[in-house]
């Protein structure tokens, strides 16, 4: 017997549509977002990096991998193993709390490892303390609602790329475009997998531009 109030083709295209969400979460995750930046400031603005011989580049490249994505991303793993979260996903506002407070320390050590700084962009310790920032918002909001983190991340990478520009006064539109596209479907797909309503996906958007901004203004 044929359930006709099921639209199986709705069905159908919903499920196909949560395959490369998924993908795109993954690979767009906010924990990637500082490696990718620090990359693209590397192709963008080679001039900055001149004073690091090619070794000295990859093991800036490597520090922030580490510290950014990979030692965050650890803890988590154990946190999920040692059972103090259900989820390794962080499905619930109870199990990012200790994430966000791991993650704040690790941004915290970039940003203060950063100051001293001369073979780098100046702009990279802005970045360095308003993803700081980032984590110490998400924390504080995610009492009352669960941010968005993709969100803020997208919010964060498209902030700076337009801070970045207007600092150094040149425009990069093609990057910048590109930056917006994948904000939005860094946001669409984390609308499609149903993990956050509206307003939580505008509220992380929002959080991590604005920490972007008080980064550059408080860093620099």
């Amino acid at each position: 017997m044929v359930d006709q109030g099921l639209d199986y083709n709705e069905l159908y295209r919903s499920s196909a549509l949560k395959i490369p969400a998924k993908i795109i979460s993954y690979v767009l995750h906010p924990l990637f977002i500082p490696s990718y930046i620090f990359f693209w400031l590397t192709q963008r603005f080679p001039i900055q990096f001149n004073d690091l011989t090619t070794a000295g580049l990859t093991l800036k490249t490597v520090s922030v991998f580490l510290n950014a994505s990979f030692f965050p991303a650890f803890a988590v793993f154990l946190l999920w193993r040692l059972k103090f979260i259900e989820s390794i996903f962080l499905r619930t506002q109870k199990d990012r709390i200790i994430p966000y407070i791991i993650t704040m320390i690790f941004y915290w050590w970039l940003w203060y490892l950063s100051r001293n700084f001369t073979d780098q962009p100046d702009v990279l310790k802005s970045f360095y303390f308003g993803i700081f920032l980032n984590t110490v918002f998400g924390l504080v909001i995610n009492n009352f609602i669960k941010i968005s983190m993709h969100a803020m991340g997208a919010g964060t990478m498209l902030a700076f790329l337009i801070l970045t520009c207007a600092r150094y006064q040149i425009f990069l539109g093609a990057d910048i475009m590109i930056a917006t596209f994948l904000c939005g479907l860094i946001c669409t797909a984390r609308l499609l997998l149903n993990q956050h309503s509206s307003a939580e996906i505008y509220a992380g958007l929002i959080v991590g531009a604005l920490a972007q901004l008080l980064g550059l203004w408080i860093a620099l």
